[in-house]
């Protein structure tokens, strides 16, 4: 099995630097990071940011489409002068290369250890992320290189894992925010969890629309008929293999699954992807080799549609392949966040092995009494 996982990449030039590196260090009582999700505070110098301009917005700058044409993250330069009054804002980069003079590359230099410097002077290292540097749920990412045109050449060879970082604290932050235990659903956590072997997280406004253990897949839905629907499925076959994984499947499973339980209420069409903007790559779901497809659904008379992300990936330890979906109809909405919403929930998913104990009693507790000797 390929072992290309986004969260455990061996590069020889990114590194995460643990904060014993800096010599700068900040207060433990930190309040809660602000500003929006979206941006990120850049702090350069105008000049070397001219240069470096082009290259940060290929990375960071990204247009999605759901179908609209959307941002990933909406880059904002400032100034050395502004940062007092950025530190409490949620995602900042602050670049230059090591040796330019500029006032950027002098406040670098002032705050990196000897050690770390050395690393950037030897190209062994160009990224140096701090969190909760000065704000709780915050990520302050250093971009550093002894000259420009190798900082140019570092973000544009790591713009994947540069990206990475950015989204994976989006995405802490926003199941922080999602996360309720008043209004979780653990009466359908604890059926799934007991009944099949899994569970994930369940908001309060979903709720089961199909729960079919002959076909290994269950429906959970949020406001049907509304402007701002969401839909997730999980479906797993059992004694399954690793070689089930391939982009190719993906697509098969996924249009033969929505055809069959994605349909209009006078069964006359149904869900299948579109062949626009979609794309397959492999991540680390949780741990696991997984291959993550997103792109655009539609109906197959193309009356509507939306975005949706997949993974697939092979179990282990109960020999099953999963497939996890969420799509999103809101066709007067952006939809990059909800999406996003729908990410973070599918990230919820674990299998009975990897929920704890006190954790699998909470949610054990509310399965229905007089099925539980069954």
């Amino acid at each position: 099995m390929k072992q290309k996982l986004h969260e455990s990449y061996q590069l020889t030039f990114l590194l995460l630097i643990a904060a014993s590196f800096f010599l700068l260090t900040s207060c433990d009582d930190k309040k809660p990071a602000v500003g929006g999700e979206d941006d990120i505070y850049v702090v350069a110098d105008s000049a070397e940011y001219y240069n470096l301009e082009a290259s940060l917005l290929t990375v960071f700058s990204k247009v999605i489409y759901t179908p609209q044409p959307e941002i990933l993250f909406n880059l904002k330069r400032k100034s050395l002068t502004d940062l007092e009054n950025l530190k409490s804002f949620k995602n900042l980069i602050i670049i230059a290369p090591l040796n330019s003079n500029s006032e950027t590359s002098k406040y670098i230099n002032s705050i990196l250890d000897s050690k770390v410097k050395e690393l950037v002077e030897r190209d062994s290292v160009s990224v140096i992320n701090k969190y909760d540097m000065w704000a709780e749920d915050q990520l302050v990412m250093f971009l550093t290189a002894p000259t420009l045109n190798k900082l140019n050449k570092d973000i544009l060879e790591q713009s994947d894992n540069l990206l990475h970082y950015f989204q994976k604290e989006s995405d802490n932050r926003l199941f922080k925010s999602l996360y309720n235990p008043r209004y979780e659903k653990k009466d359908i956590e604890a059926k799934m969890l007991k009944d099949y072997g899994w569970m994930l997280y369940v908001q309060a406004d979903y709720y089961l629309a199909l729960n079919l253990p002959e076909d290994h897949f269950v429906w959970l839905r949020r406001a049907p008929g509304s402007d701002m629907e969401r839909w997730i499925f999980i479906y797993w076959m059992d004694n399954a293999s690793p070689e089930d994984l391939n982009a190719d499947s993906v697509i098969a499973i996924r249009n033969r699954l929505t055809k069959k339980f994605y349909r209009t209420s006078d069964d006359k069409s149904y869900v299948e992807i579109s062949d626009d903007y979609r794309t397959t790559k492999e991540v680390n779901f949780s741990g696991r080799y997984a291959l993550m497809t997103q792109g655009l659904w539609r109906m197959d008379d193309k009356s509507m549609g939306g975005p949706f992300i997949n993974y697939i990936f092979y179990d282990t330890k109960t020999k099953r392949v999963y497939m996890l979906d969420g799509s999103i109809y809101a066709p007067k909405y952006y939809k990059k966040t909800l999406i996003q919403q729908v990410d973070v929930i599918l990230h919820s998913f674990m299998t009975n092995s990897e929920v704890n104990k006190d954790k699998k009693e909470d949610i054990l507790s509310y399965y229905p009494k007089e099925q539980r000797k069954q």
